[in-house]
């Protein structure tokens, strides 16, 4: 008996117009955002350790006049 006491369905919202993909406000932006990405991969390469810095012992002994 749930069907007939049961609350009408809400209107649905109006439908948002969709993009012309040869807009050129569009393109630009996606070319900036293309070239962004480049450069965060570049960068990226660049790093040598974490956000926490080097997680393995440091190098620390010095070496001496005599030699090893």
């Amino acid at each position: 008996m749930g069907g007939m006491f049961s609350p009408s369905m809400p209107a649905l919202p109006a439908a948002t117009p969709v993009p012309d993909d040869k807009d050129p406000a569009i393109e630009e932006a996606r070319r900036k955002e293309v070239i962004a990405a480049r450069k965060a991969k570049g960068r990226a390469a660049t790093l040598l350790t974490g956000g926490t810095g080097v997680s393995g012992q440091a190098n620390v002994q010095s070496k001496s006049l005599l030699g090893g």
